[in-house]
């Protein structure tokens, strides 16, 4: 009997042990190329869901244009509040108007060790065809999105 359940913990370690890199490797690095590699192709945004309370295309704000449609990956949807869990995305697209196309996406990371005093978040600014146009710790969107700090950053959901 007590041969069985070594046995069965030493399983449950190693399957513990193959599985935590194979997770951490899903995610992207904190780099903007790999960043927009992963939310194009590797698990495309588009595909993603919206907040419960932010559904489908919104009126928006500088600077992120006058309208925006905001997508989330599971990770930050099942966020049960803040803090939302590492590996969380939120993909933001920014239009200048109702009949215009998109003019950039935006992009809030939450990687693990990034920058904890400001939650941290990994920022990215992308043209509509992917070129980076500003990444990392983005003093205007952690200027702006501090203001939420106590909802971990993020503006366009309320926690409950």
């Amino acid at each position: 009997m007590q041969k069985r359940i070594v046995q069965a913990f030493l399983v449950i370690c190693f399957v513990c042990m193959i599985s935590t890199p194979m997770v951490s490797a899903e995610m992207p690095a904190t780099d903007p190329a790999a960043l927009w590699n992963y939310i194009t192709k590797l698990s495309p945004y588009n595909g993603w869901s919206y907040w419960p309370d932010h559904q489908g295309m919104q009126m928006s704000r500088a600077p992120h244009g006058t309208l925006h449609r905001v997508f989330v990956n599971d990770r930050a949807l099942n966020s049960s509040g803040p803090p939302l869990q590492y590996g969380s995305i939120e993909v933001m697209e920014n239009y200048q108007g109702e009949h215009e196309g998109l003019n950039n996406i935006t992009v809030m990371y939450k990687a693990r060790g990034f920058n904890p005093p400001d939650g941290d978040w990994y920022w990215a600014k992308f043209s509509p065809a992917g070129k980076p146009l500003e990444s990392g710790k983005v003093r205007t969107c952690i200027g702006c999105h501090g203001t939420r700090a106590k909802n971990d950053f993020v503006v366009v959901h309320e926690f409950k």
